[in-house]
């Protein structure tokens, strides 16, 4: 059954301003619609990915969906909600992004459904050949300056001390407004679609249709994305979380989207996700009766990770989190070097020489002091131990040390082997500890890790 993408919008907290006689529109007939994505990388991040959830419901409402990549807009830079003029990239650089940007959407959306298949479309196509004599003439006489200049985007910039704004991103909402133009006489577009921050550019391209073809288009802008603590949303400590595997690892996705609050949690499965509202709200209720579970930021990273990536993506990303968590010596062998980087990402390391470790037994005491800093003193690391409380490559310590030694029996039976002598070495074995023949994970209690690294 076809929704109503504007009930669909609402419900979701999403939509956030739309023209007079846009949901008219679209209940009466199939429409296009279009919604342009900026090719500065050449991937697109999860700051995009609500503007492609949009393209997608409206695409599941029985509508065309047309993804506008914007290879000419590229080359000027949006100035909106920004206070800082971009450098601009070279053609080949965005000819690059495009090709991978197209490969990225056509993840999303269905290009092969009949009337409503979506669409991608690149406005360098209708640009490079335009002389700039040609589009001031054909486009700049029909939008005034004092029309441009009370724009939010330009007043802003204009306004901020010390940077103002170059003629070329002044002309950015011009060029937008011709490409709604464009795709209005050449594909019947009649709605462009953007986040909030877009409302003064996508009604220069309605405006424009108004006046140079005496023809009706409509706007509509969704919310833009926050996080509840006021931060950026998309953007941690290492930077943009990506769409591309190579940028952003599938583990890292599926990390993000698993650790955000419950209170993002709650707006996110509505924004990023096309769960019904019934199943959202009996998971949400299933959530607050145990928040300690995270059901609704399991159920959402698992939603968005398949969809971005792949279930095998996926299924390895939550097998990585449980090696974190219940992980056993076994399983950190299987890993390869680059995801088990990825699983202690952050985590202490220190260098030893690999020689040290290879020649057998070592005193683990003065590896965990003299060779690193995990403890402060020999003293202290030995309470940890006869304690129980350190653990090599997910196993008890006392696991790993020879039954000659008679130390083993001491620990499990909770006596102290090493009485009052300090002095008195706790050797293991480390010829086959090394991990990727590479690696010593220290454990320090539940939650401290340590890596070790043997050049």
């Amino acid at each position: 059954m076809k929704i109503n993408f504007i009930e669909e919008l609402r419900w979701r907290g999403l939509l956030h301003d739309s023209m007079p006689g846009t949901e008219e529109q679209l209940n009466k007939e199939l429409t296009s619609a279009y919604i342009g994505f900026d090719p500065t990388a050449d991937s697109l991040h999860i700051g995009s990915l609500s503007q492609i959830m949009t393209l997608l419901r409206f695409q599941k409402a029985g509508h065309k969906p047309i993804a506008l990549v914007g290879g000419a807009t590229g080359m000027v830079g949006d100035p909106s909600g920004k206070s800082a003029e971009r450098n601009l990239l070279d053609e080949k650089t965005l000819t690059h992004n495009v090709d991978c940007i197209k490969k990225q959407l056509e993840k999303f959306l269905d290009f092969n459904c009949g009337a409503n298949s979506a669409e991608i479309v690149n406005n360098y196509d209708w640009f490079k050949n335009y002389s700039f004599l040609d589009f001031i003439r054909d486009a700049g006489k029909h939008i005034t300056v004092n029309y441009m200049m009370a724009k939010d985007s330009v007043k802003k910039r204009i306004e901020a001390e010390g940077t103002g704004m170059s003629f070329t991103e002044f002309s950015y909402q011009l060029i937008q407004g011709f490409d709604f133009y464009h795709l209005y006489k050449e594909k019947n577009c009649l709605l462009q679609m953007g986040g909030s921050d877009q409302w003064g550019n996508i009604t220069t391209g309605t405006e424009f249709i108004r006046r140079k073809a005496s023809g009706q288009a409509f706007a509509l802008t969704t919310q833009l994305i926050t996080k509840s603590d006021g931060n950026k949303f998309g953007k941690t400590e290492t930077g943009n979380i990506w769409l591309d595997a190579s940028k952003t690892s599938p583990y890292k996705f599926y990390q993000f989207w698993l650790n955000v609050s419950d209170a993002d949690a709650k707006n996110y499965i509505r924004y990023f996700t096309l769960f019904s509202k019934e199943e959202i709200e009996a998971w949400e209720a299933a959530h607050d009766k145990a928040p300690h579970e995270r059901f609704l930021q399991k159920t959402l990273a698992k939603d968005i990770t398949i969809r971005v990536h792949s279930e095998a993506d996926y299924n390895a990303a939550v097998e990585a989190s449980e090696i974190l968590f219940k992980g056993t010596t076994s399983d950190l062998e299987r890993l390869n070097e680059e995801m088990f980087l990825e699983i202690f990402e952050g985590v202490s390391q220190f260098v030893i020489a690999k020689h040290l470790l290879e020649k057998g037994l070592v005193d683990i005491v003065d590896l965990l002091t003299a060779h690193t800093t995990i403890f402060p003193s020999k003293g202290e690391a030995r309470k940890m131990i006869e304690a129980g409380g350190v653990y090599v490559n997910k196993k008890k310590l006392d696991t790993y040390l020879p039954p000659s030694s008679g130390l083993v029996g001491s620990l499990l039976n909770g006596s102290n082997p090493f009485g009052r002598n300090l002095l008195t070495p706790i050797l293991i074995n480390t010829k086959n500890l090394l991990i990727n023949d590479k690696y010593i994970l220290i454990q320090k209690g539940k939650k401290n890790y340590f890596l070790i690294k043997a050049v």
